[in-house]
Parts: structure tokens; C-alpha cells; sequence
């Protein structure tokens, strides 16, 4: 409790006295202290797991104590890793709020460079889109319109935010959330990712192909004091012998999303009868997909022990989860920000026709 009003006082303090931030750089300075943390561990863990091979090597320790010794490192990083992320998942929340006040204003993104725009590197892939522009300053000559056109990008990139609630339907019947297992406000999702928005016709038009990538954090929160139970290839739902203050599974995925998007924005026409490609301007719709794949899955259980101690439970499991997903994802709106619906097709576990289902609010943030 202590370290989440500490941080709360942190970030408050730092948004009031620095008029400079934005929203946008604050996201993504959470989310490279976030990939910051996970490459300490996980080369931490590297040495660690090297220095115990020598030994083992050495005939300094026995083969089980060897497999023993890793599990223990390894279940250390792992939880290294859980505490620290939690705290930027916290401060990610807190900014959210912010922004939601009104509190902390939206970036322009005229200082930033065509590379921080147009670069997103995931782990040795880098995903790079160039635009070129004629950027000769000492050409007094060039005229207003020919400016103008090399202005009108054919492609453009946008940050990507969302958050909403989590559920599940069974058999494909909406019916089903009156009966689901899960709590509906409680088990949440956030999903950050970058998208690249590219006309259909070199002209200015109105229809776009959008694509790109996006990193989701998926919560299922459960009712009446149960929890999942991995027995075998199923996955079962059951009553904890305790009483539960927090029984929930969360389950990370990186998604690659293709949307058709229709944007209703006004082009701007110019007296030598050229149009200027408006964009984010007015209603947009979007219908299309995804496809992706499960980075961990873990399930949070609290509760107090015979003698009233609190316990905070971790357990590790893929819980038969289908480690590949695809489904079918929609989002109308207004400029940046949209009602967003996602629909997994593929079960979420195996040998279940249980599927989940997402809907909240998208910020597409040019």
C-alpha cells in the first residue's frame, strides 16, 4: 500500500512541475523501463544458470542439485520480474486516469524525427517505413503547392492505446455472459501497440489499409471464490478451500491486427485542384482482424492462511491455453478515439469451446 501511494505522489508531482510531457512519451518511457527490467532478469538468470553448469561441469554438485539450483533462479527472475512490471502496470493505469481528466495533454508529434515515428523494433526485427520528402532548405524556388505534396503521405504511423473488460462466451452465444464464471467489470485487458495507416490509391481517398503490431494484457477475474485447476489436458473451474480476496489469470500476447478502415475525414481541395489527404479527422470505422500468440500465463491467488496470514500465491502454468490466437476485431469512432469490440474464434483453452471476448475504448494517436 505504501509503494503504490508513493508512486501515485511520483507521478502526480512529475506531471504537475514538467509541462513538457505528454502522454505518448510517457507511455513509451513505461514501456522501455518495461523491456529494460525483463532483459536484467532474464541475463541475471543467463549468468546465473552458466555459473551452475561449471559447477555441475566440475563435478562440484550432482545433476538433480544442478536442476534443483535452476528452478530456484529461475523462479526468482520470474518473480523479479512480476513485482517490478506490476509497479509500471500501475503507473501505466495512473497515467490513463490522468489523460482521462484531462490532466495530461496529448504530444504533437511535429518535434519528433521520421525515424522515432516510423521505427518499432521487436526483439532483432525492426520494422521500418521511409518516406521521402524533399527536405532541401536552400531551395528558395519551390513552391507552395509542390509543398503541399510532399506533405500528402501515402502512409502515416499511430500509437496505439486501448483498455476495456474481459469476459468469455460459450458455444459463440452472447446469452452466455448472464451465466459467465467471471467477474465483468473486474477482469480487464490494455493493449499498447504501433500501427501504419496506408491509403488503397495514391490519390486522396477515404479507404485504408491499416495494419501492425500490439502487446495485450489480458485479466480474468473469477467469481464465488474459485479458481482454474490444471488437470491433465483440461482445464477445470473449482471452489478454493479458503476464502479468495483475489483469484485472477492473466495471459500476455503479442497480436499482429489488419483492419479495412473507412475514415470519413473531409479532404482539403486547393485552387490548382489539388487534394490534400485528411485523415483522424472525423468518423472512422474499422473491421478486420488479428492473429498473435501467447508470451505467459499466470494465475494470482490471495487468501489467509490457518493463522490469519496474508498469502499472496503465484502460480506459473499455461493452464491448457491455446498458445496461437486469431479472431475477428471491429472499432467506430470519432478523430482518435473509438468503441473497440475483439472476438477470439479459437478457444482459449483447449478441448473448451470457451472464447474470449473483449470491448472497450481505442485511442489511435497520430
Amino acid at each position: 500500500m505504501k509503494k503504490t501511494i508513493l508512486i501515485v505522489v511520483l507521478l502526480v508531482t512529475t506531471l504537475v512541475t514538467a509541462q513538457e510531457k505528454t502522454f505518448e512519451k510517457e507511455v513509451r518511457k513505461i514501456a522501455k523501463r518495461i523491456e529494460i527490467i525483463t532483459k536484467t532478469q532474464k541475463d541475471s538468470l543467463k549468468t546465473k544458470v552458466l555459473a551452475i553448469d561449471k559447477r555441475l561441469k566440475k563435478g562440484e554438485i550432482s545433476e538433480n542439485t544442478a536442476t534443483s539450483l535452476k528452478n530456484d533462479v529461475a523462479a526468482y527472475h520470474a518473480s523479479q520480474i512480476e513485482i517490478k512490471v506490476s509497479e509500471q502496470e500501475r503507473l501505466l493505469q495512473i497515467l490513463v486516469q490522468h489523460k482521462t481528466n484531462g490532466k495530461i495533454a496529448s504530444e504533437n508529434l511535429d518535434d519528433l524525427d521520421d525515424d522515432e515515428i516510423n521505427v518499432f523494433k521487436v526483439g532483432n526485427k525492426t520494422f521500418r517505413f521511409k518516406i521521402d520528402e524533399n527536405n532541401d532548405e536552400n531551395d528558395d524556388k519551390r513552391k507552395k503547392g509542390t509543398q503541399k505534396r510532399s506533405q500528402n503521405r501515402r502512409t502515416t504511423s499511430q500509437f496505439i492505446f486501448a483498455m476495456g473488460v474481459n469476459n468469455v462466451l460459450e458455444d459463440h452465444k452472447f446469452s452466455s455472459l448472464n451465466d459467465s464464471d467471471y467477474q465483468f467489470w473486474r477482469s480487464r485487458f490494455y493493449e499498447v501497440g504501433l500501427s501504419w495507416k496506408t491509403r488503397f490509391t495514391k490519390d486522396a481517398s477515404q479507404l485504408y489499409f491499416k495494419y501492425g503490431v500490439s502487446f495485450l494484457w489480458n485479466n480474468l477475474r473469477l467469481e464465488n471464490n474459485q479458481f482454474h485447476v490444471k488437470n491433465g489436458d483440461v482445464t477445470t473451474i473449482e471452489v478454493f478451500p479458503r476464502d479468495l480476496s483475489e483469484s485472477r489469470l492473466r495471459h500476455v500476447q503479442m497480436n499482429f491486427p489488419v483492419h479495412l478502415e473507412w475514415d470519413l475525414s473531409k479532404n482539403k481541395k486547393y485552387k490548382d485542384g489539388f487534394v490534400y489527404d485528411r485523415s483522424n479527422e472525423s468518423v472512422r470505422i474499422g473491421l478486420g482482424g488479428f492473429v498473435g500468440f501467447k508470451l505467459g500465463t499466470r494465475q494470482y491467488l490471495d487468501f489467509r492462511d490457518i493463522n490469519n496470514a496474508e498469502i499472496e500465491q503465484i502460480q506459473y502454468n499455461n493452464f491448457n491455453m491455446n498458445t496461437v490466437n486469431y479472431g475477428l476485431s471491429a472499432y467506430v469512432g470519432y478523430k482518435s478515439t473509438s468503441l473497440y469490440l475483439k472476438y477470439d474464434l479459437n478457444p482459449l483453452f483447449k478441448n473448451t469451446e470457451t472464447r474470449n471476448i473483449s470491448m472497450g475504448v481505442r485511442f489511435d494517436l497520430d
